[in-house]
């Protein structure tokens, strides 16, 4: 991909998001709408833009690269826990429960898989959806309890989450018709391939609901700029020295580096209103990252070719 049809793509989503933001502002979404439209993604169109990428032709490569991303998202996550015990303890509790959340959930559930889609095409996806499984599962097990004092890790409840997550439960299906080559009739390729497709431009329209809810003149300040640094900066960097060492073929190591360099979770938000924590510095947080996100994500675009 040039340089210029990169812009493109990132100039087409950024349009997409304005018109959430302005939807929003409109009132054409209110707040029991931008909830449903969050809903519809994350339980039907991601999914099924996950399973359409595994209708792939599979051989011996993909399944290696799935395997060595798998193994990068994992040490990451492990590394991104352990900052979070020393790197904000000198923040308020409750910032510090934000950017540790921050930390470990990036944007990648929603933005992932329309920059790797526009990227990769199809096997862009598909490693997108592998990279982020010990993201998902970090975020519905540790991540909560973050924003939950004195909580304990649900073992019951974390593995009924990884079982039964949509996104999830696309890929476990994706996988099987992948590696079986399993012929599926038209209705549900075609189903499955419509659906998927309205992809980009939901999430977008989500993301724009969020910058809508805050001023921005509000939102550059020291802390917000230091974290964006450490979130779409440092941490890609760590995965991009880390996918060199393992030799991850281009287009998982592009996707690991990128995946990596997302902005803050929009979920960091939601959880800190819903319990009580610092719900304007989280917002603050998801949209400056996102609005840098729009320089770093080309920037590691191009270096990772």
């Amino acid at each position: 991909m040039k340089l210029s049809d990169l812009i493109s793509l990132q100039g087409t989503l950024f349009a997409m998001m304005l018109i959430g933001a302005w939807m929003k502002k409109r009132g054409v979404i209110d707040a029991n709408g931008k909830k449903c439209l969050t809903d519809l993604c994350v339980n039907i169109i991601i999914p099924c833009n996950i399973f359409r990428s595994c209708l792939i032709e599979f051989n011996l490569e993909t399944f290696r690269s799935c395997a060595l991303l798998l193994l990068s998202a994992v040490i990451l996550q492990a590394v991104c826990l352990v900052l979070n015990r020393f790197l904000f303890n000198l923040y308020p509790s409750q910032q510090k429960k934000v950017l540790q959340y921050c930390t470990i959930v990036p944007m990648s559930g929603f933005l992932g898989n329309p920059i790797a889609e526009g990227l990769y095409d199809a096997i862009g996806v598909l490693y997108t959806s592998i990279f982020l499984i010990p993201m998902r599962v970090v975020m519905w097990s540790v991540g909560t309890t973050y924003f939950v004092a004195d909580a304990e890790v649900d073992k019951k409840k974390v593995l009924k989450n990884v079982a039964t997550h949509p996104c999830l439960v696309a890929i476990y299906l994706g996988l099987f018709c992948m590696v079986t080559q399993l012929p599926l009739p038209a209705i549900i390729t075609k189903t499955v391939g419509y659906i998927g497709s309205c992809n980009s431009a939901m999430t977008m329209f989500i993301v724009g609901t969020i910058l809508a809810d805050v001023k921005l003149s509000t939102i550059v300040n020291k802390d917000t700029v230091l974290f964006s640094i450490f979130r779409l900066l440092a941490l890609p960097a760590l995965a991009f020295g880390l996918g060199t060492a393992l030799d991850l073929e281009r287009v998982a190591l592009g996707v690991s580096v990128l995946m990596t360099g997302m902005p803050a979770g929009a979920t960091a938000a939601i959880f800190a209103a819903r319990y009580g924590s610092d719900a304007d510095f989280a917002t603050r947080c998801v949209v400056f990252s996102t609005l840098v996100s729009m320089v770093t994500l080309p920037m590691w675009c191009t270096i990772v070719g």
